[in-house]
Order: C-alpha cells, then structure tokens, then sequence
C-alpha cells in the first residue's frame, strides 16, 4: 500500500471527511484492521483565505508548496490537495515536489465520463464557479459542458462556504437556498451538480434532491484509495 499525502485544513471542516472517506475505502477494500496509510500537513486556514480575497495566488502558492515538500519529505509516496479552489496553484505546487499529485477535477470528470454526464452544473467558491482553472480543465481535457449559476446565486453560494460551512455551521436556510441554486441549474441544462467546494456535501445530500449530485471530496477520496492500492508508482 503506498503512502498517501494529504494537503489539508482548508477547511479543517472538509478534511475530517477526506480523513474518514479513505480510510472507509481501504478498510473496505482490504478488510479486518485495515487503515490506510497518510502523511497530513494541516495549514492554518485564515491567512489563505485572507490571501484568496487579497487576489495574492502567489503567496498562498509558497505556502501550499512549502506544505507540500515537507509531506514528500515524511514520506508520502502521492499527494492530494484536500480543497478544490487551491486548485488554482496546483501546477506551482506539482512543481515543487517530486511525487504525483492526483488532481480533484480529474477525479470529478472521470466519474462524470463514466456515468454519461456531458453537461454539469458547477457549485462552489466564487474562484472555482468564476475562473477557469478548474472548469477549463473539465472543458478543454475531458469535453465537459460547465453551467454556473447567475450572479447573485453564486454570492450565495460563496458566503455560505465561507461564513457558514467553513466554520462548521449549517443552517436550514442556506440549505434550501443551495436546492432552489441546483434546480436551477438542472433547468438550464445540467444534467448531474458537481459539488465543487469540499466542504458542501456538509450541508447537501443526495437524498435531498433528484438530480444527481457529485460530490468531489468522496471522488477525490475515492480516487486517492485506488491509487494508493494499485500497483503504480
């Protein structure tokens, strides 16, 4: 079984569920007292984020490249990045250590692929709805269709996981606000809802909607586990 590396705390909320998620996956893969084997380097949360809001990529990019080597250096043999919108420097950080780094949009577009899904419907922070480092990718490499909602549903979208999610809080409210948002965009089109931010499947479940939701944190997790029990390096 190789070492997985977990890039994590942002938010630490999101990252219990990676933790829980991989373990679940090799425990049922493998059985007994199976668990699966992670280095973890946590960083503090309030200065990326201030450094998000501050357009100041290049500073969170050292620290998330400076986390990274030092997981390869405690002897992860690969690394996940356990946030979606941090994405957005995983090219600096992939060049900082020597180790594959398994990308969370390549895990969500390989599950849409293999379900049919050519159109999807995009939730998550106001970078990751906005730019195009992570729905370009779905596009121009997997031949993925993106929808984001409107201007005002994407605010929504963004404070909750800033102001609520993040923080380990959920409301009824903000839950009935995300479904009326993923009506929406199954309106326009989407045939299934990516749920782009880690920490969104805290507030939203399958079980509350008809249209299918994909949740990266359980994709990303899921891919992590299959990569750490086959034979590759």
């Amino acid at each position: 079984m190789k070492t997985i590396g977990l890039l994590g705390g942002m938010s630490w909320e999101s990252t219990v569920g990676y933790y829980r998620a991989i373990n679940m996956g090799v425990k049922s893969a493998l059985g007994g007292l199976h668990s699966a084997k992670i280095v973890m380097y946590s960083v503090d949360f309030d200065p990326i984020e201030k450094l998000q809001h501050q357009n100041n990529w290049s500073a969170t990019a050292s620290i998330l490249a400076d986390a990274a080597s030092k997981i390869e250096a405690g002897g992860a043999d690969f690394l996940l990045i356990c946030t979606n919108t941090m994405h957005k420097v995983a090219q600096q950080v992939e060049e900082a250590i020597n180790i594959p780094l398994l990308h969370i949009a390549d895990a969500t577009a390989e599950a849409l692929l293999n379900d049919g899904v050519s159109t999807v419907g995009l939730l998550g922070t106001g970078f990751t709805m906005e730019e195009d480092f992570y729905k370009g990718r779905l596009h121009t490499k997997y031949g993925v269709n993106v929808v984001i909602p409107n201007p005002a549903d994407r605010a929504i979208v963004h404070d909750v996981i800033y102001r609520e999610l993040c923080q380990g809080k959920i409301t009824g409210q903000s839950k009935k606000e995300y479904l009326r948002i993923i009506e929406s965009l199954a309106k326009k089109g989407a045939q299934a809802v990516i749920l782009g931010c880690t920490e969104i499947g805290m507030l939203v479940k399958q079980e509350d909607t008809a249209t299918a939701l994909y949740d990266t944190t359980i994709l990303h997790a899921s891919k992590a586990v299959k990569y750490a029990l086959s034979s590759r390096r």
